[in-house]
């Protein structure tokens, strides 16, 4: 069975990197076009595209996936089955190639969480369960007929980014399992069923980061490890008339009963810690980011940042 693999972030690699050590014929990788980063605006790859070419795996990087001749490229593989992880919206001219179809990984309890942000979302709503998905791609995001599924719990402690790499392993063996029945023909799938209430997962944007703390502690909390470590949750403090900016990544929240604090109000030894109060109970700051430096944890960031007594959330 000829495989094209679609995928871009390291997210994607590791279903393809099982793919291929399971012998799959994968004849062909499509992720993005090189972009320029860093300082030196160098072209960097995409880590898809990385370890195709290690594994010596022909790649295409089309700019336009209604390109003419990327098509006839596409199609000049002969696939029998497509793979996408972590990739862009497919034209139906696309997912419709494939003569045994075209599935796709999603990072939620499929019809739950749809959209660009799955993980992110189910964390900052306090979910105790999220899972992996895969399904066949149709002509609506995220909505067609479901194959298989696997549960993850989420724990208390779990950030996006520990929560991504938990089902990034768990999503890469539900992959292959779904390839090896499709190669064997014994694959099931079923249709979406509405959900009375269908809870979803858009891109977030810069504007989505700000922390709101006129919310109770246990809501704050769940928003900033669903941020952390990307986009991160971004909060500014005011501090002798001037507004920092800043990025939280980690908080704790103080479980004594008498630990109360005005909303966005700060009290700090100016040494140890950072308490911020919220709408019911008090956030203490672990782990955060002043504009313009590195990241650092509450003492070292106090010991070169001085609060007075004044300080509060801008």
């Amino acid at each position: 069975m000829r495989i094209v693999f679609m995928g871009t972030p390291q997210f994607a690699v590791a279903s393809l990197q099982k793919l291929v050590e399971a012998n799959h014929e994968v004849v062909a990788v499509v992720t993005v076009p090189d972009k320029p980063a860093g300082r030196g605006r160098k072209l960097m790859q995409s880590p898809v595209k990385e370890y195709a070419v290690q594994n010596k795996i022909h790649v295409l990087q089309p700019a336009k996936l209604k390109d003419e001749q990327w098509l006839v490229d596409l199609a000049s593989y002969n696939a029998d089955l497509f793979v996408v992880v972590a990739f862009r919206m497919l034209p139906e001219v696309v997912w419709k190639m494939a003569p045994k179809g075209t599935i796709n990984l999603h990072g939620s309890l499929l019809p739950q969480y749809r959209g660009a942000a799955p993980i992110n979302w189910a964390i900052i709503n306090g979910e105790k369960e999220t899972g992996v998905t895969t399904f066949f791609i149709n002509e609506n995001i995220d909505t067609g007929a479901i194959i298989d599924q696997v549960s993850l719990p989420i724990l208390l402690a779990d950030t996006a980014g520990s929560l991504h790499d938990k089902m990034m392993l768990v999503g890469a063996d539900l992959v292959l399992k779904t390839v090896n029945e499709i190669k064997a023909g014994t694959v099931n799938s079923i249709p979406q069923k509405p959900e009375e209430e269908i809870k979803h997962a858009p891109k977030i944007f810069k504007q989505d980061t700000l922390i709101d703390f006129n919310q109770p502690a246990e809501h704050v909390y769940d928003f900033i490890r669903g941020l952390s470590p990307y986009p991160a949750a971004t909060c500014s403090i005011l501090n002798d008339g001037i507004e920092y900016a800043f990025k939280i990544f980690e908080t704790e929240i103080i479980k004594e009963p008498e630990a109360t604090l005005e909303v966005g109000q700060i009290d700090t030894d100016g040494k140890k810690y950072m308490h911020i109060g919220c709408k019911k109970g008090v956030l203490s700051l672990k782990t955060l980011q002043a504009a313009g430096k590195k990241r650092m944890n509450v003492t070292e960031l106090l010991n070169g940042f001085k609060l007075n007594n004044m300080a509060k959330i801008g």
